[in-house]
């Protein structure tokens, strides 16, 4: 049976992760604008607040010891102490933020140290990352994964070691980290998405099928079928749990298929056509170029000749010794 969310990830290419040490001494607060990167946290010791901008909902967050947070999508966030609420997104901000080797120091650079994380951005190497992220949550909230906090050390170690191989080392343990991630369910807290609901044993089944045969011409009828449920509770589960409606998701992983074999250059249309369900070359084309923008043979040609845009650069590399705290705003 097809694993949808390892699919996904092997699409999203992640590799080559950057990171640095968190400390910190209560009370504070900070407020990051991200600009192209998923983020991840890991906490140490101690605990804190944080809220993920979201275009749909703003959550706050208690992260403790041993807790894992990913942000796929490129977001802004805010994080705080327990004393107080993470500062929203046109607060004052004025907490001091002093740089240290491998990382900084928050809040008073005299008082006790009551919270530390890693924190770090990783690449997704996809050009089509923005549409496959679409399929994954706004936040992946994991408690209390020793696994977890482990490989999030080994990332940071690597990140900052001059050691042979290190690119291909970094790429791995960021694939194994985001995996193990996204598939602890039942320990995990998350927005909706493809994780959600694959926690819904129901919804799985249906997910896992239409990941296995995705030219099958499903309905939501069959899908329901596969589910074991009605149409009406079926279709209102699955947009619930995954954040859209279960043809919306049929669509959206056919064309990420389609733009990987396209890019790949090695399929013709009429052969990507019939392996994403589609009778003809025409049919696909007026629904990848709906969704897309350009017709298939357009976007071929274009990814082809056009080499992949390098990752932006940052204002303060995660992986550097800061000089000045540039992409945070101090409360």
């Amino acid at each position: 049976m097809a694993d949808p969310l390892a699919e996904v990830v092997s699409l999203l290419q992640p590799s080559a992760p950057f990171s640095k040490l968190v400390v910190a001494s209560a009370p504070w607060a900070v407020r990051r604008t991200e600009t192209g990167r998923p983020f991840y946290f890991v906490v140490l010791e101690g605990a804190c607040r944080l809220t993920v901008d979201s275009p749909t909902r703003s959550d706050t967050l208690t992260l403790n010891t041993g807790d894992f947070l990913l942000i796929p999508a490129a977001r802004g966030f805010a994080t705080s102490s327990l004393d107080r609420q993470p500062p929203g997104e046109d607060e004052p901000v004025n907490t001091p933020i002093t740089p240290m080797p491998g990382g900084a120091r928050i809040g008073d650079p005299a008082g006790n140290v009551d919270m530390r994380m890693l924190v770090g951005n990783c690449v997704l190497g996809s050009p089509d990352a923005a549409l496959l992220v679409s399929l994954l949550p706004d936040w992946v909230h994991v408690r209390s994964e020793p696994r977890l906090a482990t490989l999030v050390q080994l990332v940071g170690d690597e990140s900052r070691a001059d050691r042979p191989a290190r690119e291909m080392v970094m790429a791995r343990l960021l694939e194994v980290l985001l995996i193990e991630a996204l598939r602890s369910t039942a320990h995990t807290a998350a927005s909706p998405g493809l994780l959600r609901g694959l926690g819904d044993p129901r919804l799985a089944l249906a997910l896992r099928r239409l990941h296995e045969r995705p030219a099958h011409p499903w309905t939501v009828n069959q899908l329901a079928d596969e589910a074991a449920l009605s149409r009406s509770t079926f279709f209102e589960r699955f947009r619930r749990a995954l954040g859209m409606a279960p043809m919306e998701y049929l669509l959206t992983w056919r064309m990420a298929l389609a733009k990987q074999w396209l890019r790949q250059g090695e399929t013709t249309l009429a052969e990507i056509a019939e392996r994403i369900g589609y009778s003809s070359v025409s049919t696909f084309g007026v629904a990848f170029t709906r969704l897309v923008g350009l017709p298939p043979g357009q976007y071929a040609r274009t990814s082809r000749a056009t080499p992949e845009p390098e990752p932006a650069a940052e204002a303060e590399p995660l992986n550097a010794e800061p000089t000045a705290a540039s992409n945070l705003r101090h409360r």
